[in-house]
């Protein structure tokens, strides 16, 4: 509702302008250019992030050196550090990196944010770009509507790049008529009130564009063309810094728990950055006079002065904040929570609409979800079935002793454990592959780790369904004084225990193989035993020493167990054998 309010509210601000003062209205097209400009690259790339670029910014976070260089090179090259901050909560909602991994990539992506200062002060307003723009245009209109995905990319940032300068050839234009009738640089304020006046006029004008960068391409025309002072124009880009944390909080106010801490660490990250460049702007702006000195730029050169000082303060704010990004992380973890965190398996903890952007994320949640609901829920929901704790089966405890000691029917309702552990999230996981595969552009790789991940929890499900049944006849077993029939349930209780423990070893032992090996046998044995009779039942019914009606449940449940047992390591199977191909989009 307030982001709604804002917008509207600088419609009718911008609306007036127009309405007062025709001579603002080519510095308003070419912002509205501008900014056309950018949200076409932002289009155009993201064609390039769905393999190598994701690739590269998952592989990068692992330290905290590569994470801060890889948000700086990446956001500098495709000029969007909104599309950066996309992919990065993305990652962090599915669980692929760490949140101080993420937080290194948004304080690298600061630093190439001042890619867009270099590129307009040193490019944009020295030469006639407008002759530049045209040709851009024309191959990017033309490639736009090519059938290949890869030239539509291409098409889209060729002609994102035409607008960008097309725009602030406008503005230029727009500034040079404006001055004109009104000269802007007799608003001018100096000393330290100007530096406050200005860093809030910044932070509006960034809140009402929606973007620091075209806030910085404004503030470099207006000071090509004299219409503002250096010194303002320095207040101005601090401005710019700070008012495009005020765009990520707004745009998080909806968003996951991963978009909040990443907004929130914004703010706080720019917000500090800030502080200390208004508290140092007269020092900084003579080291930017030294620095120009000695590279001989020219003292009036106030465009790529501008770019230095904003450079410059940037890279201040990482460098300060480099050393404190794990209590900054701790404090983020510790004031924004997730609510979700503190109830049991019955809400998605990885499944957001965050994971949504990218097939790899949305298979990587989907994976993480599925694992933790089997590990979780269906590994409580069948021990208890079973009349077993789950610490027993996990432990390395002899299976005849744990049977021994486990005589105690548990009581459970089957029936009120899947409602409340395991529908809400069943439902979501389905809910979620489902879009991932009609709304994603999945190859083979990908759409097949979906359908598994499918299957698993379908698997899942009738698990649950056949220990509902397996438990009334376990529980009516313990509950009789016939010896014979409480030794074949506990035999079947045995045989499911030792697959449970096997799964849960080949998780957390170092002999995988070994483990995955034994998994293999088992599944084998069950899917023969299924279609098999079982002799020792028939020897009990031959001696009478079961009833008629007892007989038929340890049939049905010889069957029932041997199914369970199958579908178990089906689930093991299906969610922890490798899913490769994640992040490749050229899959076969």
């Amino acid at each position: 509702m307030l982001k709604k309010s804002i917008f509207f509210v600088g419609l009718v601000v911008l609306g007036i302008i127009l309405y007062l003062n025709p001579n603002f209205r080519t510095i308003s097209a070419g912002i509205a250019i501008l900014l056309f400009g950018m949200v076409m690259l932002e289009e155009g790339f993201r064609v390039f992030t769905k393999g190598p670029l994701q690739l590269i910014l998952k592989k990068a976070t692992d330290k905290l050196y590569k994470s801060i260089s890889a948000g700086a090179i990446v956001t500098a090259l495709i000029q969007s550090s909104s599309l950066v901050s996309v992919i990065t909560i993305s990652f962090i909602s599915a669980g692929l990196i760490s949140l101080a991994g993420g937080l290194g990539l948004i304080f690298g992506a600061n630093i190439g944010t001042t890619a867009t200062a270099w590129l307009v002060a040193g490019f944009g307003i020295k030469i006639q770009i407008s002759a530049l723009a045209m040709p851009m245009l024309v191959f990017g209109v033309v490639f736009t509507f090519q059938k290949n995905i890869t030239l539509k990319g291409v098409g889209h940032v060729l002609a994102g790049l035409g607008f960008f300068f097309l725009g602030i050839h406008y503005m230029k234009e727009g500034f040079e008529v404006f001055k004109t009738h009104i000269d802007l640089s007799e608003y001018a304020i100096s000393g330290f009130l100007g530096v406050i006046v200005y860093t809030g006029l910044g932070v509006l004008i960034t809140t009402i564009l929606q973007s620091s960068s075209a806030t910085l391409a404004l503030i470099l025309t207006a000071l090509s063309a004299g219409q503002i002072e250096y010194e303002n124009a320095l207040a101005l880009a601090i401005g710019a810094n700070i008012g495009t944390t005020v765009t990520a909080v707004l745009g998080a106010l909806g968003a996951n728990i991963a978009g909040k801490r990443l907004a929130a660490a914004h703010f706080i990250f720019n917000s500090i950055t800030g502080i200390v460049a208004i508290l140092l702007i007269f020092p900084l702006a003579r080291l930017v006079n030294n620095i120009a000195d000695f590279t001989h730029i020219s003292a009036t050169n106030y465009t790529l002065k501008l770019a230095i000082f904003h450079t410059i303060f940037n890279v201040l704010g990482v460098v300060l904040m480099i050393p404190f990004i794990k209590q900054l992380e701790a404090l983020l973890m510790r004031f924004i929570k997730d609510k979700g965190t503190s109830k049991d398996v019955n809400e998605p903890k990885y499944l957001n609409s965050a994971v949504l952007k990218f097939p790899s994320t949305v298979i990587s949640a989907l994976l993480k979800e599925s694992t933790f609901l089997f590990e979780n829920s269906i590994f409580e929901i069948v021990s208890h079935a079973l009349n077993i704790h789950r610490i027993d089966v996990k432990s390395f405890e002899k299976l005849n002793s744990i049977i021994d000691k486990s005589d105690i029917d548990f009581k459970i309702d089957i029936n009120d454990l899947y409602y409340s552990k395991v529908k809400i999230i069943y439902s979501e996981i389905i809910k979620y592959a489902s879009i991932a595969q009609s709304k994603l552009k999945l190859n083979t790789n990908q759409i097949k780790a979906i359908t598994n991940i499918k299957i698993a929890n379908r698997k899942m499900v009738e698990i649950i369904k056949d220990s509902r049944e397996l438990n009334k006849n376990i529980s009516f077993a313990m509950g009789t004084d016939n010896e014979h029939l409480q030794k074949e349930y506990d035999g079947y209780r045995k045989k499911i225990i030792n697959v449970l423990r096997i799964i849960y070893l080949s998780r957390t032992e170092s002999d995988e193989t070994k483990y995955t090996l034994k998994l293999k046998d088992l599944k084998k044995e069950a899917k023969h035993k299924i279609r098999s009779s079982n002799k020792s039942i028939d020897k009990l019914i031959r001696k009478n020493l079961i009833s008629a009606e007892e007989a038929s449940s340890l049939f049905n449940d010889y069957t029932n167990v041997n199914a369970i047992i199958k579908k178990l390591i089906d689930v093991a199977e299906l969610l922890y054998g490798k899913i490769d191909s994640l992040l490749d989009e050229n899959g076969h």
